[in-house]
């Protein structure tokens, strides 16, 4: 027998190495000494010692230090990585010779062997894992016992106690609404309207999670009539909706006059313009042109027009400023008590940082995500987009273009050339809400900035796509419940308020740095012109002055009034070649003019524009799309797909048009809609009393309603309504003469 080595031996640092042993023959017989004599007397009674051989294969393969009765016993891949290396050796040694028949019984019953080594050891660790519970089970104290009784129960029931607890909160909830209605119904309006349309989504995702697919599935022969009719169909559709827009303009054009009718005939131009210059001719989806136009047309319809809509969104609007004041008590406490006389340093810049951190808490508990696949949704079906692109249009009514592509990261590299466009598209039409905040506070309306970051998702996705139509098929057309939009890693809402105040620091200091660059390039540019316009007699040469030229046919297709196309032509030029935070800084400063009621010329520049040129300016204005976004863009999307580089630079020029002529439509809706709730008492006693006096379609409109107010008793005798003044008739007589009386009566 060969003699035993140190490797024959148990492990010094295994429990039986400890005991004393003694060795007969090939027998090896373990005495306990009386410190382990009881442990050891309840598992040699459940079952026989472990083989030596057992002990000595675990001790080589796994180390002397892993096996012992105190260690969990191994892993099933970790025993059948040493029965593979046991059988190598095996097999190794076998092939080292001729194969015989001696050779192969003696492998037959190594393998034997060692196969019952290994239950052996299987046998022993379970016995001993079972007497480290009992042992760890019998130390515990009566406490510890009930506590993991209570735990189990916990577990065993979470789903019924989770349902109690929310019971219990939605009951409380009920009952503080209830009690708020019964004590004061008016001051409880808006507490009630939120509660009932948080319980009606709250249904309808319970309804569509757990009856979607059968509701889905019974109406597959509604869904089979309407593919074999849908070429009627479509046609029928087109028609219908055709003769319900001509119906409207004449109608409406009977009541209001011809001013809207430029800016429907501004909206068939630019449509006209893109579909002639698109990228594959005659490729375009008419059903997502018409649809997104129609769903453009629809909410500035419900929200420009109906009392209700203006009214909920004159509210939404003031509501909004009202939680951006909040960030004076951050402002007055860090910048000290005089922070608002450095204005946009101290005043409009934190707005930034308040709102980022609220949009990264509303993404982290998941509302946003819920809210973006809402509105999604309704473009998907509507528009028949993909799931990816219109995801990404409806994230950019809240989000900006760099942050709402995130939402759909891991789908980028495998999105067509098409939905590409269609991304960039959807994030030079909009404006982040951190943005959307920092416009408000400059004194720009805040009901037309919500409206048009609204009216543009449908809107850029109608001109992307006929700009460049989709020729390939999308890999991405599931639903939007299948798409993967994740929360974050962040673990709290601390966390997350602060990881989203943290990056609003660079957003920040990149608008800060941005403003002083462009501000001194512009006021350089400007000193050139005027020095190369002097040589030729024309020293008012100027950035805007170029600009209004070249972008005045434009604002008059909008629908903005003669006298004031160059000055929002102005503004769009500087939008478009510097940024929109410039280009609202100066539209404020037109606001706050008007609203001063100062001379409408000073010699002979206009001073401040009509409300209705102020709002078409507002959505045409609200957009990223200007070169220093499109650089932006072009890098960001490259960095999220790095193997998509060529593509996305290719189609970045074509989705900053095509985002510059989405804001310009929805602009041209406006135009379309929007009726300026005049003030014309007061206006036309400021209009009258300028000495550079000029008839504007403002003034027109309020000397109409003048004469409308007028009641005539006898020619010499008439009498003036709704606080207009004599001198006032008196002006709009040189300017309009009235039909139903004679003004040289007055």
């Amino acid at each position: 027998m060969p003699p035993r080595t140190s490797k024959d031996l148990p492990s010094p640092l295994s429990p039986r190495a400890q005991q004393p042993t003694t060795t007969t023959g090939t027998a090896t017989t373990q005495t306990l000494s009386p410190a382990n004599r009881e442990p050891r007397s309840r598992v040699s009674r459940r079952s026989s010692p472990v083989p030596t051989s057992a002990i000595r294969l675990a001790e080589q393969h796994h180390g002397p230090a892993q096996v012992g009765w105190d260690q969990p016993r191994f892993s099933q891949s970790r025993r059948g990585e040493i029965k593979a290396k046991s059988d190598a050796e095996v097999d190794t040694g076998g092939t080292a010779r001729e194969p015989s028949a001696v050779t192969t019984v003696t492998d037959k019953t190594a393998r034997k062997e060692q196969d019952q080594i290994y239950l052996d050891m299987d046998s022993a660790f379970e016995v001993a894992d079972n007497a480290q519970r009992e042992t760890d089970q019998q130390n515990k104290s009566l406490l510890e016992k009930k506590m993991e009784a209570v735990k189990g129960y916990l577990a065993e029931h979470r789903d019924q106690i989770r349902l109690f607890i929310h019971l219990v909160l939605a009951a409380g909830f009920a009952a503080i609404v209830i009690a708020a209605c019964v004590l004061n119904f008016h001051r409880a309006v808006g507490l009630l309207v939120i509660s009932l349309v948080t319980v009606f989504f709250l249904f309808w995702d319970w309804m569509m999670e757990r009856y979607g697919n059968w509701v889905w599935e019974e109406l597959h022969p509604i869904r089979d009539l309407r593919s074999r009719n849908w070429f009627w169909i479509r046609w029928i559709k087109y028609v219908l909706v055709l003769v319900a827009v001509v119906c409207w303009l004449a109608l409406d054009t009977a009541q209001l006059g011809t001013r809207q009718l430029v800016s429907f005939s501004g909206l068939l131009f630019l449509i006209f313009l893109m579909m002639l210059f698109s990228k594959h001719p005659f490729r375009w989806s008419w059903q997502t042109l018409l649809c997104g136009i129609g769903l453009q047309f629809v909410f500035g319809l419900l929200i420009l027009r109906t009392t209700f809509g203006f009214a909920a969104l004159v509210w939404l609007g003031k509501q909004a400023e009202i939680f951006m004041s909040f960030t004076d008590a951050g402002s007055k406490f860090v910048f000290g008590a005089s922070y608002t006389d450095h204005f946009f340093a101290f005043k409009v810049m934190p707005i930034l940082v308040f709102l980022s951190s609220v949009i990264s808490i509303l993404y982290y508990i998941g509302f946003m995500q819920w809210l973006i696949c809402k509105i999604g949704l309704v473009m998907q079906v509507t528009m028949g987009t993909s799931p990816t692109e219109s995801m990404v249009a409806a994230a950019n009514i809240f989000l900006g273009h760099i942050d709402s592509p995130l939402l759909i990261r891991p789908y980028i590299s495998g999105l067509t050339i098409s939905e590409i466009h269609a991304v960039m598209t959807g994030g030079f039409a909009s404006i982040s809400g951190s943005l959307l905040g920092a416009f408000i506070s400059l004194g720009v309306e805040a009901s037309h900035l919500l409206t048009a970051s609204l009216l543009s998702a449908p809107a850029s996705l109608a001109i992307a796509k006929t700009f460049w139509p989709e020729t390939e098929t999308p890999k991405v057309t599931s639903s939007d419940r299948d798409l993967k939009m994740g929360k974050g890693e962040s673990t709290n809402v601390l966390e997350v308020a602060s990881q989203g105040a943290s990056s609003a620091v660079g957003l920040v200091a990149n608008i800060v740095v941005n403003l002083i660059s462009f501000l001194a390039l512009l006021s350089f540019f400007d000193a050139v012109l005027s020095w190369l316009g002097g040589m030729f007699d024309c020293p008012q040469l100027s950035f805007a002055l170029i600009c209004s030229y070249v972008f005045m046919p434009l604002s008059f297709m909008m629908g903005v009034s003669w006298e004031d196309c160059f000055v929002v032509a102005e503004l769009i030029g500087i939008k478009t070649f510097l940024n929109e935070f410039v280009a609202y800084q100066k539209l404020s400063e037109l606001i706050k003019r008007r609203k001063a009621g100062g001379p409408a010329y000073v010699n002979n520049v206009k001073q401040y524009i009509s409300v209705h040129s102020e709002t078409i300016a507002t959505y045409a204005l609200c957009g990223f799309s200007n070169f220093a976004s499109l650089g932006m863009s072009v890098g960001a999307l490259s960095a999220m797909a790095p193997d998509r580089r060529s593509d996305i630079s290719s189609c970045g020029f074509r989705a900053l048009v095509a985002g510059s002529v989405s804001c310009f439509m929805t602009a041209c809706i406006a135009g379309m809609l929007y009726i300026p709730d005049l003030h014309c008492p007061r206006f036309l006693s400021t209009e009258f009393s300028n000495t550079n006096m000029t008839i504007s379609s403002q003034l027109v409109t309020c000397c109409t309603l003048l004469y409308n107010s007028v009641t005539v008793y006898e020619p010499w005798n008439v009498t003036i309504g709704e606080e207009f003044s004599q001198s006032s008739l008196q002006g709009c007589c040189t300017v309009i003469q009235p039909t139903h009386f004679n003004c040289s009566l007055m």
